[in-house]
């Protein structure tokens, strides 16, 4: 075990706020199945300390938490209005993750039409079914060649219905070169996005999550219907044209700025937990 110091970060807000699906926690440890490790993680405030159980060295966390953001400038530059104020002032600390490509994209290709505990489920079941256990009952992610030898009736117990094809589809792509998967570091974001969604079950939103959760493309900005309603009702009077999800996306980059993928972040997890914003909040 080893310990990280670092100040502006919240490891509940990090974890719970929908962008990450295997981590769970039980007392103040939470524990997660991270690059063919179980892990476990415990954020101190006071003593402003992460602390970390993990074969996986220091550097990857620094990476994987993103805790070398800095927080405060990047509030700065998103802090344009009383309600995206709010939700930085509540839910301070929140940062985005650096997750791995691939199981970033096969985890937002099963959360198209579904909700956050099923995704983790139909996660579980395809670990289990697919992935190398490491230690009593916890199972790695899949590997790429393992999802691409299946058929979709393979991956009947996993609960994906019609994504089964879909995912199988996507790592033949990926397994053959048709898709570098990893080479998408190195296009801008219009570039990368227009790759991803040339993979069958891959929109807008969901193109999106992936270049901002594992790529790091911080001029993505997903929008469900948490963030759909976030624009309709508070931000109408600066947002013009029709509220499409590309258009959508195109005004936020052009209010928050570069870092607008982290004021979606502040502003779905809010509304996703309190359904509404601008409660009065000085």
């Amino acid at each position: 075990m080893y310990n990280i110091p670092v100040s502006c970060f919240d490891l509940d807000h990090t974890l719970d706020c929908g962008q990450v699906f295997r981590w769970s926690k039980e007392d103040d440890w939470w524990h997660g199945v991270i690059q063919g490790d179980y892990v476990h993680a415990f954020y101190e405030q006071e003593a402003e300390t992460l602390y970390i159980d993990s074969r996986l060295p220091v550097e990857f966390f620094v990476k994987y938490f993103r805790l070398d953001d800095d927080l405060p400038y990047i509030f700065s530059s998103i802090d344009h209005d009383s309600y995206v104020h709010e939700a930085i002032s509540k839910y301070r600390g929140l940062r985005l993750i650096r997750q791995d490509p691939w199981e970033c994209l096969v985890s937002y290709m099963i959360a198209t039409a579904s909700n956050i505990p099923r995704i983790m489920k139909s996660i579980e079941k395809l670990s289990r079914l697919l992935g190398e256990e490491i230690v009593d009952g916890i199972y790695a992610f899949p590997e790429i060649s393992a999802l691409a030898a299946c058929c979709g009736e393979d991956l009947c117990d996993c609960s994906l219905g019609f994504r089964a094809r879909r995912l199988v589809k996507a790592a033949r792509m990926i397994e053959s070169g048709e898709l570098d998967l990893y080479g998408l570091y190195d296009m801008d974001y219009f570039q990368a996005k227009q790759q991803l969604m040339n993979i069958e079950g891959i929109g807008d939103k969901v193109a999106d999550c992936i270049l901002l959760f594992s790529y790091g493309k911080m001029e993505a900005f997903p929008v469900d219907t948490h963030v759909d309603k976030v624009i309709r009702n508070y931000y109408s009077d600066s947002f013009e044209g029709p509220y499409t999800k590309p258009r959508m996306a195109e005004w936020a980059r052009s209010y928050f700025g570069h870092y607008c993928g982290y004021a979606q972040q502040y502003l779905f997890y809010q509304h996703r937990l309190e359904g509404k914003l601008g409660s009065g909040m000085d």
